[in-house]
């Protein structure tokens, strides 16, 4: 196999096994084993190309949001953190949209009508790509989403300027997102 497409499957199967709940505690490793990440601007690694299928139909392409920062969220209706950090992003969807900040989540491993269902219960109104097969975050080998949720913040330049293995307060994320939608262009 080549190395790149082994580095590929390995960052798949960690995402997928990132939101595994531990029988006594109901809370998901990813929230046990999260991790915090800023990058510094002059160090920060382009993000790949990131496009696909809308969970309600169309097409997503990021680089049609170039000049906005964009927070890029992981999920699946079934993972326990997802559900408790969605009304924390809807939360900081509202009130960064007015800062030229964008959301966009990706749905993985999941069937289509519950991640319907999930989109309509927290009343998630910005887009999701629906991505059962997590071929979505393929790319993102240099800054690796490994769980679930996992959450990026892509600077106005195409950049990560941020990732979060981890469920994610409301208070943190606007922190974060405020920071780089403040950045000089």
């Amino acid at each position: 196999m080549r190395p790149r497409l082994i580095v590929a499957l390995l960052a798949a199967l960690a995402v997928l096994a990132g939101c595994a709940t531990s029988a006594s505690s109901g809370v998901s490793s990813a929230t046990d084993t999260g991790r915090s990440e800023s990058f510094e601007a002059s160090g920060r690694q382009p993000a790949p190309k990131l496009t696909g299928e809308l969970l309600g139909g169309g097409a997503f392409d990021l680089a049609q949001h170039r000049g906005e920062v964009v927070v890029v969220n992981l999920w699946a209706s079934w993972c326990n953190p997802c559900r408790a950090e969605a009304p924390e992003l809807v939360a900081v969807a509202e009130a960064t949209k007015s800062q030229r900040v964008s959301f966009v989540g990706i749905d993985i491993r999941d069937d289509r009508d519950k991640a319907k269902a999930f989109v309509q219960r927290y009343g998630i109104g910005y887009p999701n790509l629906f991505d059962p097969g997590a071929r979505a975050v393929l790319d993102f080998a240099k800054v690796p989403p490994t769980a679930i949720p996992s959450t990026l913040i892509i600077d106005r330049k195409g950049r990560i300027a941020a990732l979060y293995t981890k469920a994610m307060l409301r208070e943190d994320l606007e922190s974060a997102v405020r920071r780089v939608a403040a950045e000089p262009e």
